[in-house]
């Protein structure tokens, strides 16, 4: 393993956590961000939606600048834009200073979602093992950490650009130097990129589109409704309900950690389809459960079982298209933010002109359809888990130094 390989491996790590700091940063403080702002109740929704509408945008049009710049370089300039939005939604007095700063976070989180997992593919590819759920552990490591601190913030009364303004100082400079050593990979060998066909055929990236917008319902269910279901549902304490999410959040880091042990092992196919029946489940135990600690267990379960299909989405992608990978996790990335979009109005609906006990099935349902779709995650020609890792790493793709 060559220390380039190793260094690149680090940063891009170092991004994936910086950016789930910020982004948990952002959501965990919208009721202050719209106290600050007296944004009303009706215009909330609006706002909201804008954000990943533009980060669908944002993935569309890096898919058209990969062409003619590497993703190192976006990713180099997109995390500083979207780590300054932040403290622009902190620091702002005007609902025009608002909506110009969340436009800048949503085109630019689009971007940065998308090439931070094209160079995870691409390192991935590199080392010729599985390493793209160690990314996004990482991710979900720097949202645990930007979750507390909004919490210390609220508990101490804080200033919104007063809790923001430190993380930024610290992340900004630091993900700046680390973008030094990222590392974009090699194009794909020429018989691999033959064999897949010059460009990426969205009849054959479907199946993973689907399993990216369930993966994503399902967690948009969980950060949305947890709280509200625990309290309202299941008579829990309000105290008692802020504590699911955390715990998902907690799982769905453990989960990660070990994922990429697993896939090795296993295969990406089992470890999918593992993971679609134990999220599955966790929905089952959810809206079938009689108390809070029963629930509880259940959003337990949906974080060690959402948890390893985004990341090993983003990796089939590579490995369905190895001649035209940045274009797939591009196209691909946009149905995160899709997923998004339905999951939370998708179970309220269901909520209100049904049950929330039986809108907790619809989530469930769909991760099951996983299944259906899970043959699409079979190694390739670049295998990597279930005994068909290479024998010896692939040699380092250009480095970003000097950008």
């Amino acid at each position: 393993m060559t220390d380039v390989l190793r260094r690149g491996r680090a940063s891009l790590a170092f991004s994936f956590f910086a950016q789930g700091a910020t982004f948990a940063l952002l959501v965990t403080r919208i009721p202050a961000i719209q106290d600050r702002y007296g944004v009303s109740d009706a215009l909330l929704p609006v706002f909201l939606a804008a954000v990943p509408v533009l980060a669908g945008v944002g993935s569309v049009t890096t898919e058209q600048l990969v062409k003619r710049i590497r993703p190192s370089r976006l990713l180099r300039w997109s995390q500083p834009v979207v780590l300054l939005a932040l403290l622009g939604a902190g620091a702002g007095g005007q609902i025009a200073e608002l909506a110009v700063a969340l436009g800048a976070f949503g085109l630019a989180v689009g971007a940065l979602d998308a090439s931070m997992n094209m160079l995870g593919v691409s390192l991935q590819r590199s080392y010729g093992r599985s390493i793209m759920l160690s990314f996004h552990a990482a991710y979900s490591l720097g949202g645990i950490l930007g979750a507390s601190l909004a919490w210390v913030g609220a508990h101490w009364h804080l200033a919104l650009w007063v809790s923001y303004l430190p993380v930024v100082a610290v992340l900004l400079p630091a993900a700046f130097v680390g973008s030094r050593w990222y590392v974009d990979g090699e194009p794909a060998p020429a018989e691999e990129a033959q064999g897949a066909g010059g460009g990426v055929v969205f009849k054959l990236l479907l199946p993973l589109c689907l399993v990216m917008t369930f993966a994503y319902i399902g967690d948009s269910t969980v950060s949305n409704w947890s709280a509200k279901y625990l309290k309202d549902v299941l008579g829990s304490s309000e105290q008692l309900a802020t504590v699911p999410y955390n715990v998902y959040m907690v799982t769905t880091l453990v989960g990660r950690t070990v994922g990429d042990f697993g896939v090795r092992r296993f295969g990406a196919v089992a470890v999918v389809r593992l993971g679609a029946l134990v999220a599955a489940g966790g929905f089952a135990v959810v809206a079938s459960a009689p108390g809070a600690w029963v629930g509880m267990l259940g959003f337990t379960l949906l974080g060690l079982g959402l948890c390893v299909l985004v990341p090993q989405t983003f990796a089939a992608a590579g490995r369905l298209f190895p001649g035209a990978s940045d274009a797939a996790v591009a196209r691909l990335n946009i149905f995160n933010y899709v997923g998004f979009l339905v999951g939370s109005p998708l179970v309220g609906a269901l909520g209100d002109a049904w049950s929330y006990r039986g809108a907790m099935l619809v989530p469930m349902v769909l991760v099951l359809v996983t299944l259906v779709y899970a043959r699409s995650f079979a190694a390739q020609q670049d295998r990597y888990g279930g005994g068909h890792e290479r024998p010896r790493t692939a040699d380092v793709g250009r480095g970003s130094n000097g950008l």
